[in-house]
């Protein structure tokens, strides 16, 4: 598997080098990329979680739904509570950015990608538990160490975002085996099929506008990095595959979900509350780079455990 995880990030390494390009030529600019940025997070990642719920109802798959809400949610909690261990408050230190970096991940835009890919439909479908529990953490304690703010009104808007939209509609579709007419699902797919170049050439795009010779001279982009990529991933790994009774495909998609790059949405955050935007683009430059050689050392090292554990 570690293989196949290398071989389809290396792919996603190549279209992000087409967002570069396409920024550095001026064929999209900054404004445009934000606009294909909302298209990917509120129409096709939908579209991609709603299609996944499009298969055919079975005991084994609601049981391991259940699962990964449940691990999902103890994984988030275990991981923010390292992150203060690891990332200490000091003055002149934007401590607060870096431990949102280094717990909350690209896991839509990233992982939905790698999982399908992998797993397809399935995979997808065990990922939108865990994107369900991210969604509600990240707008409520996400919000609140960016902003400084115990802001709850976040936590009912969440419920009006395309993605739970997409959830909730799927699981009913799922629960109730409502398939789609054979046109509309086929329309559907082709949107589907966008996720992946689009939301690497987005990613590109953004790459772009860091400045790599100031981020290459912060060893504390390294740190932090190294905390999200791998560190934090392989404590996960362990009590994972420690835990009995877990199907694979439910312990590799959380742990893919847990090992993918920063969330963008740091920066995103970072400006609408008058943070260091440029701080929290630069760890997730770092950190998107860094993860097409981290992803299959991660998974390569759970399966080594797998077998020795």
């Amino acid at each position: 598997m570690a293989s196949t995880i290398l071989y389809k990030t290396l792919i996603m390494l190549i279209l992000i080098g087409v967002g570069v390009l396409c920024a550095k030529t001026k064929l999209i600019s900054e404004a445009s990329n934000k606009d294909l940025s909302k298209f990917v997070l509120q129409v096709v990642n939908p579209v991609v979680i709603f299609m996944s719920y499009q298969t055919e109802y079975r005991v084994e798959l609601v049981k391991n739904l259940l699962l990964t809400f449940v691990i999902s949610a103890a994984v988030l909690c275990a991981v923010i509570l390292l992150s203060y261990v690891f990332v200490r408050s000091k003055q002149d230190r934007e401590s607060e950015i870096e431990r949102f970096s280094a717990v909350y991940s690209n896991c839509g835009f990233m992982g939905i990608p790698l999982v399908d890919a992998i797993y397809h439909e399935e995979g997808v479908f065990y990922l939108t538990a865990f994107i369900t529990v991210f969604n509600l953490i990240v707008w409520t304690h996400g919000v609140i160490l960016i902003s400084g703010q115990k802001d709850f009104k976040q936590v009912v808007k969440v419920f009006y975002s395309p993605t739970i939209i997409a959830i909730l509609l799927g699981l009913v579709t799922f629960f109730a085996q409502i398939k789609l007419p054979s046109a509309l699902a086929d329309s559907l797919g082709f949107i589907k099929e966008l996720n992946t170049p689009m939301a690497m050439i987005v990613s590109g795009v953004t790459i772009a506008a860091t400045s790599l010779p100031k981020l290459l001279k912060n060893y504390r982009i390294y740190y932090v990095c190294l905390l999200k990529l791998l560190i934090m991933p392989l404590i996960i790994s362990v009590p994972l595959v420690l835990l009995g009774g877990i199907d694979e495909k439910v312990r590799m998609t959380i742990l893919i979900a847990s090992a993918a790059p920063p969330a963008a949405m740091c920066t995103l955050l970072s400006i609408r509350y008058g943070r260091n935007s440029v701080y929290s683009s630069e760890i997730f430059t770092a950190g998107t780079i860094l993860s097409v050689v981290t992803l299959p050392l991660v998974v390569k090292a759970t399966e080594y455990l797998t077998k020795i554990l």
